[in-house]
């Protein structure tokens, strides 16, 4: 029951961000005694304020910056497949609304009451990846509650992330239920799509650009599109798709190829698509050569620049030289997106990087849309750094 966890208490002064709806607590907030200290990472805890009261359950590690995670401000909550369940019911039906389809970011971390977990669906697949020592630990309760909800034919435990370590977690990738050897097929836009869910990057594939790739895909009809940085083809071959004139697509990654190559197959416009097997900046270095061509959609949406804050200011400058490199291949008239999915890049110094760029390549125009990541992965309106996905669509004159 509740009421026997243990208790962690936040230091005098220390409870007004808790108390002002923000789901975390971080280790130099709490009383960090002896008997706190020895709690094992990812057990179940009462926080309380300095006074005693009572702020919520948690989960707790007490070898993390962040320490504490808001389960439910209800004190007396039973943390349990039915709790866990009610929190997946929720996200189930908002992502009915939303998507109309099974295919979907479906749990979205604290936005969606499950901190630190990643549930991305496909069909009656599932991928979990769980970022927290917390809910690492109530893996076997998640897995039951996912099981009641949705009874999934594959549940892929996609734990491979760096995050995980800063938790005291080991990396690893394993099926709990079912097959998950070869790809699956998902549906995204009306166009047909397929993904790795075990040896893919992240969860197989990122729903988080679909509504930026429906919006590009109206500006592909009777257009040269090029896509760089195309992973599975997910912006590509929607504009195949939406009547492009060609499409070439560009990724270091065979396997990503591979999958792009599939889709085009699969939505019947492998006759207007090339696929090119390259690192970024090289092949638009080769595109700028003498007979530059010139595209009427050109689609950069990079893995992430900036890893760690060291790195801030030269991966920051990394989007400078993209758009330096890809400006000048946008025909006068033509259209440009640009995204950056590095949380420590904030908007202002993204959008900055992108004018910068915009002026190496003396190029102009006009910002049509600023945007961020589907409906599908909202953010908790105490986390706004949460909102990764940052991106810009621009005419160029």
């Amino acid at each position: 029951m509740a009421n026997k966890l243990p208790s962690v208490l936040l230091r005098a002064g220390e409870d007004r961000r808790v108390r002002s709806g923000h789901p975390w607590a971080f280790s130099n907030e709490i009383l960090m005694d002896a008997e706190t200290k020895a709690l094992p990472a990812g057990s179940l805890a009462l926080l309380r304020a300095p006074g005693g009261e009572q702020l919520g359950v948690v989960t707790f590690n007490p070898h993390s910056l962040i320490a504490a995670r808001l389960l439910t401000s209800n004190p007396e909550a039973t943390i349990d497949a039915l709790f866990l369940g009610r929190r997946i019911a929720q996200a189930v039906a908002l992502r009915d609304r939303l998507v109309g389809v099974p295919y979907c970011r479906l749990i979205h971390a604290e936005a969606d009451g499950l901190p630190g977990v990643i549930v991305d669906r496909f069909g009656d697949a599932l991928v979990v990846q769980v970022n927290c020592a917390g809910m690492d630990a109530l893996t076997p309760v998640l897995l039951e509650a996912l099981e009641a909800e949705l009874s999934p034919k594959t549940i892929v435990l996609k734990n491979d992330s760096p995050v995980r370590e800063l938790e005291g977690l080991k990396r690893e990738v394993t099926v709990a239920k079912g097959d998950a050897d070869g790809t699956v097929e998902l549906i995204e836009n009306g166009a047909k799509f397929v993904a790795d869910l075990s040896g893919g990057q992240k969860t197989g594939w990122f729903y988080d650009q679909r509504d930026n790739r429906r919006f590009m895909a109206r500006f592909a009809r009777d257009a040269n599109v090029l896509d760089v940085y195309c992973y599975s083809g997910g912006f590509g071959v929607l504009a195949a798709k939406e009547s492009a004139k060609a499409v070439t697509c560009i990724d270091r990654s065979a396997a990503a190829l591979d999958s792009a190559r599939a889709a085009a197959k699969l939505n019947g416009v492998e006759g207007i698509m090339t696929f090119e097997k390259s690192e970024a900046f090289d092949a638009l270095e080769k595109l700028n050569g003498t007979h530059a061509r010139k595209f009427g959609v050109v689609i950069c949406d990079p893995p992430a620049f900036v890893k760690s804050r060291k790195d801030l200011k030269t991966g920051a400058q990394g989007y400078r030289k993209l758009v330096r490199l890809a400006a000048p291949l946008v025909a006068r008239g033509g259209f440009f997106f640009v995204a950056s999915c590095s949380h420590l890049v904030d908007a202002p110094v993204f959008a900055d990087q992108v004018r910068r760029g915009l002026r190496d390549a003396q190029r102009n125009g006009r910002i049509l849309r600023t945007s961020g990541a589907a409906l599908d992965h909202p953010v908790h309106p105490s986390l706004p750094e949460t909102a990764y996905l940052k991106a810009l669509t621009l005419q160029l004159d």
